[in-house]
């Protein structure tokens, strides 16, 4: 270990998760590992069609952003006829996040990038009015990880999009379903079918079909160290880290919103969890999965023993309404615990 290592330990739940609101706007970036994401950059496998052409998808997307700085007072050409978003509908690993953020760098002026749960969040900070306020008129709004779990997202994301649209914003979402299947084996959907449909509506769809890229080179499953190797392995992990049991995890996490989770890792470079179980609490489980996709997008390291981390959600759940989020997550854990981030 060399001396410009620090070593610093501590506890996940000493960690401040307060977040302003002025500083939830600020977080509203592309995640760390695609700071520098472009079209250019974005790897489409050749055995998917489908990748090159969200690629094309993405940059006539983009035209829009240079058109409204060309032509000029005697131009009389209409552009084309687009609905106002695009939304990028695939399974987990085909780079759909990668995507998004390569067009979000591309968009000029005042723009914005977060989670669905980050929006949803401002809203609850700000207040509705307050967060029109604050998104309205930007060039671009990118939203990543849509999801619809209830009817209250439902409302309110229609009426945001609408007054978002309304306001000459472009909208730009991942999904890991299709928006008029938004919804669908979590609450019933059936029930706000017009809501789901005007959300559909606003966006051209792009199928993107892949293998996950994150198990391109590899295979197996997360890594679980033995109780004996340890403080080992522990020694060998570098910067700020954090060390707790998996039962102590869980229930911090219970008291924390999952918009905060993003303020309570700031600043880590791995966390060491002991004693990892399998989870029969659905809602516990949802939680761990927001918590992962926050250290995934920070690029924190995992540190595990007990059950490996893959393998913490039951059969029920993986084949239930959630499966695709539980699916992405289980991606993300073996590539954390195997230091691929």
């Amino acid at each position: 270990m060399t001396a410009d290592q620090v070593i610093s330990r501590g506890s996940l739940l000493d960690r401040d998760s307060s977040i302003t609101p002025a500083e939830m706007v600020k977080h509203l970036v592309p995640p760390r590992q695609f700071e520098t994401a472009t079209l250019d950059s974005y790897r489409p496998d050749r055995d998917y069609p489908s990748q090159g052409a969200a690629v094309a998808a993405i940059r006539n997307f983009a035209h829009v952003f240079s058109r409204k700085n060309s032509g000029g007072l005697f131009s009389r050409r209409k552009p084309p006829v687009e609905l106002p978003g695009i939304y990028l509908d695939g399974g987990f690993g085909v780079g759909k996040t990668h995507l998004l953020a390569a067009l979000w760098h591309l968009a000029p002026g005042r723009k914005y990038f977060g989670t669905f749960i980050e929006y949803t969040a401002l809203v609850g900070a700000l207040g509705y009015a307050g967060a029109v306020s604050q998104l309205k008129g930007a060039t671009l709004v990118c939203i990543d990880e849509f999801e619809l779990d209830d009817p209250g997202d439902t409302r309110l994301m229609s009426r945001l999009l609408s007054e978002l649209v309304a306001s000459g914003s472009r909208i730009a979402a991942t999904s890991n379903t299709p928006p008029n299947a938004l919804g669908e084996g979590r609450f019933a959907a059936q029930d706000f079918l017009r809501e789901i449909d005007a959300l559909a509506a606003r966006f051209t769809t792009i199928r993107i079909d892949g293998l996950d890229y994150r198990r391109r080179d590899m295979e197996g499953q997360a890594i679980s160290t033995g109780d004996s190797e340890f403080g080992t392995a522990l020694e060998q992990l570098s910067g700020v880290v954090t060390v707790d049991t998996f039962d102590a995890v869980i229930a911090h996490l219970s008291t924390v919103h999952p918009s905060r989770y993003v303020r309570m890792i700031d600043g880590l470079d791995g966390i060491a969890v002991t004693g990892v179980r399998g989870l029969s609490n659905q809602t516990d489980a949802l939680r761990l999965v927001a918590f992962v996709d926050r250290l995934y997008d920070a690029q924190v390291r995992i540190l595990a023993t007990g059950t490996p981390l893959d393998q913490v959600f039951d059969e029920d759940m993986l084949a239930g309404g959630y499966r695709k989020k539980y699916l992405r997550a289980v991606s993300r854990l073996i590539a954390l615990t195997a230091g691929q981030v």
